[in-house]
This record gives C-alpha cells, structure tokens and sequence, in this order.
C-alpha cells in the first residue's frame, strides 16, 4: 500500500494516540512535526520516529516531501494554518471544530476549493462501526421513519487532556465545541438528514474556568421533524456512551460507541422481537485515514469533508447561543 507523506501542524495528544500510527498503517509516512516550541518539536520527533521537527509552518507546507497535513492545533489556530497548507498545494485533513466562526470555516472550505486540494474534517465517529451499522439498518428500512434519537457523550476529561480545553475561552474551549459539534455530525451521518434549530442548557460544575461551559443538554430539530436529545459533559466519571435512533416500527440502541476506540454494539429492536447488529470493527481513525488517501487519488469521497466541518461547527455555536439566549436558535447550514 503507498500512502501519503504527512507533516504534522502541532505536536498534538490526539496525533501521539491515534493519528501517527493511522497514518502508518495506512502506508503513509509521517516526514515532519510542526511546535510553536522548538524544543516540543524535536522531543515530540525524537519520540514518534519523525525525521523533520519544526517551529516553522513554511518548513512544512513549502516541503516538497510533504504531500498532506494535519492539523492539531488548538482551535483558533487552524484558519491562518489551513490557508497557507492550501495555497502551498498541500491537502488538509484538520481537527474539528475547523475554527470558531462561521465566516473563518467558510474560508478555508473556500481556500481548499480554489487552490483544488482535498480538505476533510477529522469526524471520527463517522468510522465507527456501530454508527454505520446503524445508518445501514435505517436506510433498509429495519425501524420505519426515524421519529426521535437520543446521544449520550458525555465522560469525564483525562488530566493530560485538561488545560486549554478547561480555560481558554479564545483557544475555542467547553464541552459544546469540543463534543457537540461530533454529536451533530454523527446525527447527520446516521440519519442522512440535517438539524435546522437546536435549544440547549449549559452547565459549569467546577471544572471549567474563565466562563466556559463543562456540560450540556439539548435538543436538535432536524429538517424531517425529528427531534434528537444530546448530553455532553467532561465531568462524569462513571457514564457509558451510547445511541439511539426510535422509528415508527422499531428502534435502534448503541451502547459504548461515541469513543475513539473500535467497541460498541447496537440491539435492533422490532416486530421480530431483539437482534443484535452484525459490527465489523475497524481502527477508526485509519478507516477516516484510507478514505482521505482515496479521495485524494481520485478514488471516492471523503468519510467527512470540509463542508460537513462547517455544519458541525453551525450546530455547536447555535448550541451555545440557544443556552446563552434561553430559546431556541437556528442553524445556519449554508456553506
């Protein structure tokens, strides 16, 4: 298998956990690692085996080694550092929320289309495989017309993940951007369908800081009229994640499937009585991975795309104006 050659843009947890080792076990390489600091860089490298650590953005995206980046950085970092990627000819795969605007993601959806590089989102989730389970059984028919569903995503935040996601309001921190917006896009996934309104309740319980919110509860309204309730939260220690999709002749339950890790399963419940879901688990983040590889040789569509980034980021800021406002706010899905 021949993959792509990667640069890293932030020295990231996420690529320590998951996204060097997806790469490679996809056939691609992983050439460079981009810090603000140059120090992180070259331990980060020494570390996972990379040949090239950097502080400079151009040393990555001006490389002619380099045919992709990721991008890990913290939030408000990814539009200026997206942009450059795509005017260097570089394909993008960025961490979600793609930023913390609505006009910034547009931008970089924008940016990628004009200089014709592929750009996705790293919607996880999408891979899993009692999510597409789920979507299969729905497109076949198996609960009638989707009526209700229900995600609970909500667990505790580890300390090595702490920080910046606790007390940076202006590094896009809180649960919503961090969590709700891979609830939105699930939902649109499972349910081919897309939320119009959504009205929502924050919580801060003691483990955010500077204002920011560590749980949420809400209510999406999606084009069809069904309704899906959500709860996000870093503070719950003992919760299990799970799914739900209630249709007119049955219902779907997921249970410990909103993770990174590939585990879950799914009980169709209907006039024949409870099944349990046939799953081909897979490494979430290589399937997402292969997909990208694929589409940028021109071989199929991206698992989540740039312009699903920019839904997903419309439901998380909606979800924070209905809790701030105390009523229910559109959702603007224009990209």
């Amino acid at each position: 298998m021949s993959g792509l050659r990667w640069g890293l843009i932030g020295a990231s947890t996420i690529a320590a956990e998951h996204m060097i080792a997806a790469f490679r076990a996809s056939g691609g390489k992983v050439v460079s690692v981009m810090s603000a600091s140059a120090d992180r860089a070259a331990a980060y490298a020494q570390t996972h085996g990379i040949a090239k650590p950097t502080s400079s953005l151009s040393a990555v995206i001006d490389d002619p080694d380099i045919d992709a980046v990721y991008i890990s950085t913290t939030n408000e970092l990814h539009r200026d550092q997206l942009i450059a990627a795509a005017e260097a000819g570089k394909h993008v795969l960025c961490e979600k929320p793609l930023t913390l605007t609505l006009a910034d993601a547009r931008a970089m959806v924008a940016a990628g289309r004009a200089h014709g590089v592929v750009m996705g989102t790293n919607h996880h989730l999408r891979s899993a495989a009692p999510q597409r389970a789920m979507r299969e059984a729905i497109k076949q028919g198996k609960i009638g017309k989707p009526l209700f569903a229900r995600v609970f995503h909500a667990g505790y935040l580890p300390a090595h993940l702490q920080g910046w996601r606790l007390d940076k309001p202006q590094a896009g921190g809180g649960a919503v951007l961090d969590l709700t917006c891979h609830d939105a896009d699930t939902l649109r996934f499972v349910l081919d369908d897309d939320p119009v309104a959504v009205t929502a309740m924050t919580q801060t319980s003691g483990l955010a800081q500077s204002g920011l919110e560590d749980g949420v509860m809400g209510v999406m309204r999606f084009r069809s009229g069904l309704l899906a309730q959500f709860h996000d939260a870093f503070t719950t220690r003992y919760v299990t994640t799970g799914f739900e999709v209630h249709g007119e002749e049955g219902s779907l339950i997921g249970r410990d499937c909103m993770t990174q890790t590939p585990k879950g399963e799914v009980t169709l419940r209907w006039a024949n009585g409870e099944e349990a879901l046939s799953l081909a688990h897979e490494n979430l983040y290589a399937r997402l991975v292969r997909s990208f590889q694929d589409a940028a040789a021109g071989r199929g569509a991206l698992s989540a795309s740039g312009e699903d980034g920019v839904k997903s980021l419309s439901v998380a800021l909606s979800t924070l104006q209905a809790a701030r406002d105390g009523r229910e706010a559109a959702i603007d899905l224009e990209v």
